[in-house]
């Protein structure tokens, strides 16, 4: 496959050309502006006019739409605010792409449009919404899952807690139908009825922020239960080894989860260690495994030594 390079203006229309099957002839294939079918994989790319050590076409690949956007969404919440022009350096893209973006993401309110750029959106109490959160690491959340789900055995009973990275371990279990499936968020229980034998729901009273059933009727259903396993998300982990999560109906769902649950796994990703919120619900060294996608910070193992560590899964 070879690629007839444009000369004078790059954004002019280029031709991508691959050898056709029958006579061994060339065959075009034409696209607008510098952007096409990369042509060493065949893949989405675009021509920058440099080439580059292992690559002598100048082609670069491109980033997904919906990636490019979750990228976004962390990179202005990380820096409290990014301005289009320092967005558009880190993507690697061009402002006009990035502005398209901000107005999508901001009529989805992952983020709120400022003066030349985006600020992270704002909610009640500072805590971020679920919305937000769900396309946040979630490459990273996705190895997370796929290493916790290693821990369901046939015929146990299985608590999900809600949440986003508990989300996707619901989304990587078992699809054999070989568990019990219990959780008390109406997203996992949809989730999980394509994966588990049975699913039950703790019932309750909803919390929009978290899309979580809290509340007496979850707990009295919980306290009347029993789990072999629990997966269990985390809003911050402090200097002390505690649990916390920012509102004190969830902290007690989760506390109650633990109480019977004969082996509590906490799935989150490294950076809530050093963060604290309103209510803490439990101890590391309470609980029997900790999966996340990088190495525990060395200030934070010594105070948990009989905990198990499943780390350094980083897709």
């Amino acid at each position: 496959m070879g690629c007839r390079l444009p000369s004078g203006d790059f954004a002019a229309r280029r031709t991508v050309t691959e050898r056709g099957s029958a006579g061994g002839g060339l065959q075009a294939r034409r696209f607008p502006g510098n952007t096409g079918i990369y042509p060493d994989t065949g893949r989405p790319g675009r021509y920058d006019g440099d080439a580059r050590p292992g690559n002598q076409t100048g082609w670069v690949p491109v980033t997904p739409p919906e990636k490019r956007r979750r990228d976004i969404v962390e990179l202005v919440t990380k820096h409290d605010g990014l301005s289009v022009e320092r967005l558009a350096d880190l993507l690697d893209v061009s402002a006009s792409t990035i502005r398209r973006d901000l107005r999508e993401l901001a009529d989805r309110e992952l983020i709120e449009r400022a003066h030349g750029g985006a600020v992270p959106a704002t909610n009640v109490g500072g805590e971020p919404s679920f919305d937000q959160r769900v396309v946040q690491q979630l490459d990273e959340k996705r190895a997370i899952a796929d290493r916790a789900v290693e821990e369901i055995r046939e015929g146990q009973i299985v608590f999900f807690d809600s949440g986003t990275t508990t989300m996707q371990v619901a989304r990587a279990a078992p699809t054999d139908g070989s568990f019990v499936a219990v959780t008390n968020s109406p997203l996992l229980a949809l989730e999980l009825g394509d994966h588990a034998g049975s699913v039950k729901s703790t019932g309750g009273g909803f919390r929009p922020e978290t899309k979580a059933l809290v509340g007496p009727q979850a707990e009295s259903y919980i306290r009347s239960s029993n789990f072999d396993l629990a997966f269990l998300g985390v809003n911050g982990i402090r200097r002390t080894g505690g649990l916390t999560c920012p509102n004190e109906e969830e902290a007690s769902v989760k506390r109650h989860v633990m109480d019977n649950a004969t082996r509590s796994v906490v799935v989150t990703v490294v950076e809530k260690f050093g963060r604290q919120q309103f209510r803490e619900f439990a101890t590391v060294d309470e609980i029997d495994l900790l999966v996340t996608d990088d190495r525990v910070p060395d200030e934070f193992r010594d105070l948990f030594p009989a905990t198990e560590f499943a780390e350094e899964t980083r897709w």
